[in-house]
């Protein structure tokens, strides 16, 4: 399932609109990371999306 862990990020659903204004269906997608995690000394696999991937980073490097 396409959703982050930390932040619920998911689908978005929407429409694509041609030049002519015909609507069609469309969604967009997270981008999705599984990531190997050490939680309270265990580590974990948890699905993050790239923004809450490179916050994790930022407070790793802190």
């Amino acid at each position: 399932m396409a959703k982050c862990s930390v932040c619920g990020k998911g689908v978005v659903f929407g429409h694509s609109v041609s030049h002519s204004n015909r609507k069609t269906n469309r969604t967009w997608k997270p981008n999705i990371r599984k990531v190997k995690v050490v939680e309270n000394g265990t580590p974990k696999t948890i699905c993050l999306c790239s923004r809450c991937l490179r916050t994790l980073k930022k407070a790793d490097r802190a």
